[in-house]
């Protein structure tokens, strides 16, 4: 009897934990598969089935890792849609018209007050997500989960599942080929020197 009390106990903080962790780390996982896929309907199923895949297979890990290993299984999730979604193309299973009624990040509430500021963050979003899609995926992963998930070197390279080093190398590539690509929004240019 009392083994089956600490079972429960111990799942039962293993979920407050989950539910705490989920709740902060939702609309920034949303916000990149939504980058990675393009479509936010698939973007907001690929985040769920990486946290219900999370804790069926790994609650038992420490709550230390959940964060990178949320990410490993977000990216791979993504990764094996866009592999199933290039067979579809090269075999000719072309979508359907309900397929083509895709949301974009246009419909994330816009956070500027005037028009012409809302046209140029607009515009700028838009710069933004075209120089992350000519990142190579390596490079684009590196820079989302340093940058904007804002994890720590260790958790990118368990995320990325490669390297601390290579985490680095993708991640210098990836903000010298932004700043290039970006140049003309920056008010001075980028100075590559600093």
């Amino acid at each position: 009897m009392f083994q089956t009390e600490a079972i429960l106990i111990d799942t039962s903080l293993k979920e407050k934990a989950w539910s705490q962790l989920f709740s902060g780390l939702e609309k920034r996982a949303f916000r990149f598969a939504c980058l990675e896929l393009g479509d936010s309907g698939q973007a907001g199923d690929m985040v769920q089935e990486a946290a219900i895949k999370l804790m069926q297979k790994y609650s038992d890990r420490p709550t230390e890792e959940w964060v990178a290993l949320f990410y490993a299984i977000l990216r791979n999730h993504i990764r094996d849609h866009q592999r199933r979604q290039r067979l579809e193309r090269l075999l000719g299973f072309w979508r359907t018209e309900n397929d083509d009624a895709e949301e974009d990040l246009s419909a994330l509430p816009d956070l500027f007050p005037s028009p012409d500021d809302q046209l140029s963050g607009q515009q700028l979003g838009t710069q933004i997500e075209s120089a992350l899609r000519q990142l190579p995926n390596r490079q684009r992963e590196a820079f989302l989960f340093r940058e904007w998930q804002e994890l720590s070197v260790e958790e990118t390279a368990m995320a990325m599942g490669c390297s601390s080093g290579s985490v680095k190398v993708h991640h210098y590539r990836a903000l010298r080929r932004l700043r290039t690509l970006l140049a003309d929004w920056a008010p001075g240019g980028y100075d590559d020197e600093a």
